[in-house]
C-alpha cells in the first residue's frame, strides 16, 4: 500500500461520509491487515474486549503480533482468559480503561456487548430491547497511560481499538502519552446519541483530526429498526 493509494481512499471515505454510503466503499476501503502492514503495528491494544470476537477476528485476518485485551467485566472476563490461554501472544487485564484511576461502576446489558459505564438511552433499548441493563458492577478503571511502560515498549507502533459505547473520548483523554505510539484508531462513531454523554461522531472525528488521525475506512454498524436510519457505524483513522 502506498502514500498516492492512501490519499485516494481518504477522498473517498470523505465523499462517501456525507450521505452514509458505506456500500460505495465496500471495494475501495483497505483491510484491517493492509493498514497495520503499512503501519508497520506490531501490538493492538483490544479495549473493550467482551469475550474477545475482535480480537479473534484480527488473528483470522492475519495478524500475529501481540494482542493486549481489556475487559472490566468479571463473567465475560472468565470467557476472555479461556480463549486467551491458547494464543501465547495474546494476553488480558480485567480492566476498565477511561480518563482517571481507581474504580468505577459499569451497567451490565442484557447482550452483554452494549454494557457501559454510562447510562443507556430509550433510543438504544427501543432498537436493541435485548441491550436494556439488567445488573451494575463494581470495577477497576485505569488510565492507558498509567500502565503504558507495562504493556508496550518505546519503539512499538499501537494500533488502539475501542468498544466501550460511548465511553471513547475518556478513554483518549486518559492517553497522551500512548497517543504518540498509536498509529491506528479504530471505534464506534455515533451518529445520534445512544448514551448519556457520549461525544457524536463529527466533534470525535475532529478530535482525532486535531490529533493527526484521518479516517481511511468506514462500516455500518447500528441502524434504527423503523427508519434504516443509521445510528452507529465503525470508523478506522491512520496517523497522518
Amino acid at each position: 500500500m502506498m502514500d498516492d493509494e492512501i490519499n485516494r481512499i481518504k477522498l473517498a471515505v470523505k465523499d462517501a461520509l456525507q450521505h452514509f454510503d458505506f456500500e460505495k466503499l465496500q471495494e475501495q476501503q483497505p483491510t484491517r491487515q493492509q493498514l497495520i502492514e503499512y503501519k508497520q503495528v506490531s501490538v493492538v491494544l483490544d479495549v473493550g474486549a467482551n469475550i474477545g470476537q475482535y480480537a479473534s477476528k484480527v488473528r483470522q485476518q492475519g495478524f500475529q503480533g501481540r494482542i493486549i485485551s481489556f475487559e472490566p467485566m468479571s463473567k465475560e472476563f472468565r470467557l476472555l482468559c479461556h480463549f486467551v490461554s491458547n494464543d501465547p501472544n495474546w494476553s488480558c487485564k480485567q480492566l476498565a480503561i477511561g480518563a482517571y484511576d481507581g474504580v468505577c461502576t459499569i451497567n451490565i446489558a442484557g447482550n452483554s456487548y452494549s454494557s457501559s459505564i454510562l447510562p443507556m438511552l430509550k433510543r438504544h433499548i427501543d432498537n436493541a430491547p435485548d441491550s436494556a441493563y439488567v445488573d451494575r458492577e463494581m470495577v477497576w478503571i485505569a488510565r492507558l497511560d498509567s500502565i503504558k511502560d507495562e504493556i508496550v515498549k518505546s519503539n512499538e507502533r499501537v494500533y488502539l481499538k475501542m468498544d466501550v459505547q460511548g465511553y471513547e473520548m475518556e478513554v483518549l483523554k486518559g492517553a497522551p502519552s500512548m497517543l504518540k505510539q498509536v498509529e491506528i484508531i479504530e471505534l464506534e462513531l455515533s451518529v445520534s446519541p445512544l448514551y448519556e454523554n457520549q461525544v457524536l461522531y463529527e466533534p470525535m472525528m475532529n478530535y482525532l483530526s486535531d490529533l493527526g488521525f484521518d479516517l481511511v475506512c468506514m462500516e455500518r454498524g447500528f441502524s434504527d429498526l423503523f427508519s434504516g436510519e443509521v445510528l452507529q457505524f465503525d470508523g478506522i483513522f491512520i496517523r497522518r
